[in-house]
């Protein structure tokens, strides 16, 4: 006889999807306490709002004498304080993945959202799309969707939207943590080598996403574009589940269209038709650019389609979609210069970014308005990006930029300087990060936008650009 699991603390709980874990368990009716070494908003104010006791830093006294189970973030490891009592106490542990799958999700039909970019924005839009469909799905997003009051909740419906992604479950469960998810509707939005202290080469991501595709069933549904080769690959490696994909963007003297397309009504990409097999299904008109937000829009329509929405009801729904948190997100705007936070940190999603940015000062240009340059900020910040595994790429990703600012901190070992002649807009490479947010600022003028890119904090650069801007005169 086993008894009922109560309480869980679970390390590493102020990480989003750990967070989100708790919040789901928490509504599930257990008492939940965690352990993270940085406490801090939004989701340390998330889970305190929920009545989650949060401790900072992982001391053995945070285990209580009544903790039934440790949930585990994967970025725990071996010698952390915590990690060696629990083991030595055989204290019963599990992963995040694992424990979602045991309580949650192995009743549910699953959306999963996976691919190296777009992941939050289009699990959000579903999220959205399902709830403007009064479908009251539960979802787990791994950032801050603007249309809900949390990142994660249980829902009251069968359906379960998650971020799916390919990062590892836990220092013992070293397989993705999306293999855990069993996904009845499958979208995988793109394939490319990212995860460089994980894993080895792009064939290395490539087998975690087939052992994902062996798991959904006959009856499911696996979305993504067409004519990715990363993609094509993976499923030629077995595939026993329908698939639907997202064509380029439809031509006009094209008799049989197959699969899902749009037809942009203007360059910036704000309205847009969509068409499945050549028909119209609805327009999206909305706030949000680019045509990397055009290609998660045409993902989130046709994985809420095989939950039963038609695609009508989700092109409106869109139009009322509010772009997450950290994606081309407005900081605010000082003697108009606009500074912008983007969570972009691959060379792919940081030239996505800046086209997008580049179509939405061309709309200005034609309706001669005041247009400026287009600033990028970049912080090397990801294991993948410090390493130097993308330094050959990088200039490029960087050609609708008018200039080009990348801060180099002690912990990236290779010479960032060396892509100074590489890029085609001026590039300034700075150690230093206060002289970063003077010569950024000094150099803006009306007009102009900043786009800051990383997948961190960026010690704060946002606030510390626009308050420096605030005391110029443009």
């Amino acid at each position: 006889m086993t008894n009922k699991i109560q309480h869980l603390h679970i390390l590493g709980i102020c990480g989003t999807f750990m967070g989100g874990i708790a919040a789901i368990a928490k509504q599930l009716g257990f008492k939940i306490s965690g352990s993270d070494a940085n406490v801090y908003p939004p989701m340390s104010t998330q889970l305190e709002q929920l009545g989650i006791e949060l401790m900072s830093g992982y001391h053995v006294e945070n285990f209580s004498d009544d903790i039934d189970l440790v949930i585990v973030g994967n970025a725990m490891s071996r010698g952390n304080t915590m990690v060696e009592y629990m083991l030595d106490r055989n204290i019963p542990y599990t992963s995040g993945p694992q424990w979602l799958l045991d309580n949650v999700l192995k009743d549910r039909w699953v959306l999963a959202v996976s691919g190296t970019h777009g992941k939050t924005t289009t699990s959000s839009m579903l999220a959205w799309i399902l709830e403007y469909a009064h479908m009251s799905p539960g979802f787990l997003i791994g950032g801050v969707p603007q249309n809900f009051s949390s990142s994660a909740r249980l829902g009251d419906a069968p359906f379960f939207v998650i971020e799916a992604d390919e990062y590892d479950s836990a220092f013992f469960d070293k397989r993705s943590k999306f293999v855990h998810y069993r996904p009845r509707t499958l979208v995988i939005n793109n394939l490319e080598f990212d995860h460089a202290d994980i894993f080895d080469d792009l064939s290395d991501i490539q087998k975690q996403f087939h052992h994902l595709i062996r798991m959904v069933p006959s009856n499911g549904l696996i979305l993504s574009p067409a004519n990715e080769e990363a993609i094509s690959e993976t499923l030629a490696m077995g595939c026993w589940t329908p698939t639907e994909f997202s064509n380029k963007e439809s031509q006009q003297h094209t008799d049989l269209e197959m699969g899902w397309q749009v037809e942009k009504l203007n360059a910036q990409g704000s309205e847009f038709i969509v068409k499945f097999n050549g028909k119209k299904q609805g327009v999206v008109k909305w706030d949000l650019i680019g045509d990397f937000n055009i290609d998660n829009a045409v993902m989130a329509i046709a994985a809420a389609r095989h939950a039963g929405v038609p695609s009508s009801v989700s092109t409106e729904a869109l139009a009322e979609f509010i772009n997450t948190k950290r994606r081309f997100e407005l900081r605010g705007t000082v003697n108009n210069i606009s500074v912008y936070d983007d969570f972009a940190h691959h060379p792919t999603a940081i030239a996505k970014t800046l086209a997008g940015v580049r179509a939405k000062l061309s709309q200005k240009d034609n309706e001669q308005a005041q247009v400026g340059r287009i600033f990028a900020v970049l912080e090397l910040r990801s294991n993948t990006m410090k390493s130097g595994i993308h330094k050959e790429s990088l200039p490029q990703s960087f050609i609708d930029a008018d200039q080009v600012f990348i801060y180099q901190d002690e912990q990236i070992t290779w010479s960032v300087s060396d892509l100074i002649h590489q890029c085609k807009p001026t590039c300034q490479v700075e150690e230093n990060f206060e002289k970063l947010v003077k010569d950024i600022a000094q150099q803006a003028h009306a007009g102009d936008i900043i786009v800051v890119m990383s997948n961190g904090s960026f010690a704060g650069i946002h606030d510390k650009l626009l308050n420096r801007l605030a005391n110029i005169t443009v």
